[in-house]
């Protein structure tokens, strides 16, 4: 049996269609992502899975259970990190910790237990006695995901949970999720940030409310399927307008001090040398370059 079912869904709100026929599972015990820009999808398919609002089309299943029909028993394995997680500011972490430990009835011998682990494994421990709105925003997303985890649910859903986090906490976050994999837990992650995609067990690409692509990110790099280049030049933006106009681009993308630029068959030296003396010699480099997700979900959606 798979964690999770999405099964043929789709969700509008009013004119606007937010999932459209989107269909994947989540195996047991898995690190799966849902990869994307704002307006995917992705918040609308979470919420559905955590039985927060209904499909207008098709099914999900949670461990077997129907989220239409088997609301109270999903809740009580689940936990869910909203983007906005509502931690109560003037509470310190001990006393969120211990609200929603008796907001999901943990016991308190196993309250202690898995108060002492929460603490060790986010590092929250010497800061237990400050308030949650002193915290760093990094520590504030540690305190939330312990808050979400205080009943040791069976499956985790975490909406964009490094979202604006500094890239060592997001990095340290990320960390701690894979410990929490290894313990057994299935995890459900979205996020906009494509690196991050490169951190899961397998993902899928969504792009105005479909799933475009989805595999394990070796896999989706392995069968990328366009000669990609890494291009330098003297005026970056000169030289992607270059490019965008020659039929044998798919696809231009700045990617920092470069150009990543796809292909729809192979470039000969002749094309190259060709390219440099019609960009009145604004392109400087040129190198085969290994795909990114970036890169993939750049391809697909074109």
């Amino acid at each position: 049996m798979n964690a999770i079912e999405v099964i043929n869904v789709h969700k509008s709100y009013e004119e606007v269609e937010a999932v459209r026929g989107v269909h994947f599972q989540v195996k047991q015990g898995e690190l799966f992502g849902l990869i994307g820009p704002d307006g995917a999808g992705k918040t609308t398919l979470m919420r559905a899975i955590c039985t927060l609002l209904n499909p207008d089309q098709g099914r999900i299943l949670v461990q077997g259970m129907d989220t239409q029909k088997e609301i109270a028993a999903i809740r009580s394995i689940l936990g869910y990190m909203p983007q906005q997680f509502s931690l109560y500011q003037d509470l310190s972490v001990e006393q969120n910790l211990r609200f929603f430990a008796d907001l999901f009835q943990v016991s308190a011998e196993e309250r202690q237990r898995r108060m002492e682990q929460l603490y060790r494994f986010s590092r929250l421990g010497p800061f237990k006695k400050r308030p949650a709105g002193a915290l760093s925003g990094g520590m504030k997303q540690k305190l939330a995901l312990s808050c979400a985890l205080i009943h040791t649910p069976q499956v985790l859903v975490l909406d964009e949970p490094t979202y604006g986090v500094d890239p060592v906490s997001r990095s340290e976050f990320w960390e701690i999720l894979q410990n929490i994999r290894r313990d057994g837990t299935t995890i459900l992650v979205s996020t906009a940030y494509m690196d991050e995609a490169d951190l899961c067990d397998r993902v899928a690409l969504m792009h105005l409310g479909k799933v475009i692509t989805l595999d394990s990110p070796a896999n989706l790099k392995k069968n990328f399927k366009y000669p990609l280049y890494r291009i330098r030049g003297k005026d970056l933006r000169t030289l992607q307008k270059f490019f965008q106009q020659l039929s044998v681009v798919n696809t231009t993308q700045l990617f920092g001090d470069a150009l990543h630029v796809t292909f729809r068959e192979e470039p000969q030296e002749s094309d190259w040398n060709r390219w440099q003396q019609q960009s009145e010699g604004n392109l400087q480099q040129w190198e085969p370059q290994q795909p990114s997700i970036e890169d993939v979900f750049l391809s697909h959606m074109s």
